[in-house]
């Protein structure tokens, strides 16, 4: 398949299918908000909307990057998140880049939110919809970051059919500036086990579809059977 991959910045018109990918961050967050009960992440384009969406629904909680700040109940960081009960909940997640590249694609007919702890499962949902060529959206960096391209190389090989080594794409995003970054303490909210737990790849059995309910972009989980074979 002739796939492309873009930054925000590089976007022209509406793709067919979006993946929208931050591992360091934003989506490895999503996914283990999932894993621990959130039902569904309403999208925010900024700190104020997150809070007000907050604000304006009973039980709902707010998620920022960044340091932790008033009025927000967690950070974007999974090792922070892990041990967290959100049964039920709905969680309304701002950040600077996974957030901004989901919403620029929300307009796409089908738009996934990944990175490394889904990949396997994004792979097989999109094969299954036999969906045909798709816009990676490369949100870190104006696009080069390079866990992020990472990512989605594996995702678009995976998509191509068998066994693809997740090993030197889970290398590249190790030694890249994000993970260097986190590793130093040089970004807020950060938990030592953030890196690692960015780079377990296919953690959790579900894919993140992003659609729009009423006037809000929300993503939610959808279960993916495991392959017979490939594909992992």
């Amino acid at each position: 398949m002739d796939h492309q991959f873009v930054g925000i910045t590089e976007l022209t018109g509406v793709p067919r299918v979006a993946v929208v990918i931050d591992v360091m961050r934003a989506f490895t967050v999503a996914a283990w908000a999932f894993s621990r009960g959130v039902e569904r992440i309403a999208l925010a384009s900024t700190e104020s909307e997150a809070l007000a969406l907050k604000e304006s629904h009973s039980g709902w909680l707010a998620l920022k990057d960044g340091a932790p700040a008033a009025g927000f109940d967690a950070v974007n960081s999974p090792g922070l998140l892990r041990s967290r009960d959100f049964a039920g909940r709905t969680l309304v997640q701002k950040t600077t880049a996974g957030t901004v590249g989901a919403l620029a694609v929300a307009d796409a007919p089908l738009v996934l939110c990944a990175s490394f702890v889904v990949a396997g499962p994004t792979a097989r949902f999109l094969q299954a919809k036999d969906s045909g060529p798709v816009t990676f959206v490369v949100t870190g960096e104006g696009g080069q970051a390079d866990e992020d391209l990472a990512c989605a190389e594996y995702i678009g090989e995976c998509l191509v059919g068998g066994d693809v080594d997740a090993a030197p794409y889970l290398h590249r995003a190790r030694t890249s500036r994000a993970a260097a970054d986190l590793a130093g303490g040089l970004r807020s909210g950060y938990h030592p086990d953030d890196v690692d737990l960015c780079l377990e790849i296919d953690r959790f059995p579900f894919a993140m579809v992003a659609r729009k309910e009423e006037s809000l972009t929300v993503l939610r989980p959808v279960a993916v059977p495991d392959a017979p074979s490939g594909l992992r």
